[in-house]
C-alpha cells in the first residue's frame, strides 16, 4: 500500500472541507499505511510472516516450558536434600540410603 491514497484523501478533505466520512477514511488509511510500514521494517511484510510468527510462538512456548521444568527439577532437588538432611539429623540414616 502506498501513500497515494492517503494523499488523495487529504486533498479531498481540503477541497470538501473535511467532512466526518472523509476524516474517518483518512484516519483508517493512515492507520493501515502505518501498520504496513511497521511490518515491513520489522521484516514481517511478506507472505512468510504468518509462518514466521507461528514458529516464534512455538519456540517461545517451548522456552517457557523448559524454564518451568528447570524450576520444578531444582525445587525437587532442594526438597530431597532438605528432607535427607532432616532424616540424618533425626537418626534415620538407613532411610536416606
Amino acid at each position: 500500500m502506498s501513500g497515494a491514497v492517503l494523499a488523495e484523501l487529504m486533498a479531498q478533505g481540503v477541497r470538501e472541507g473535511a467532512g466526518l466520512p472523509t476524516l474517518r477514511a483518512i484516519a483508517e488509511e493512515a492507520g493501515e499505511l502505518g501498520a504496513s510500514r511497521a511490518l515491513v521494517r520489522l521484516g514481517l511484510g511478506d507472505e512468510r510472516a504468518r509462518a514466521d510468527l507461528d514458529e516464534m510462538r512455538e519456540l517461545l512456548a517451548a522456552w517457557r516450558e523448559a524454564k518451568r521444568s528447570v524450576w520444578r527439577a531444582a525445587l525437587r532437588w532442594v526438597t530431597v536434600v532438605v528432607l535427607a538432611g532432616i532424616a540424618v539429623r533425626l537418626g534415620f540414616q538407613e532411610w536416606v540410603r
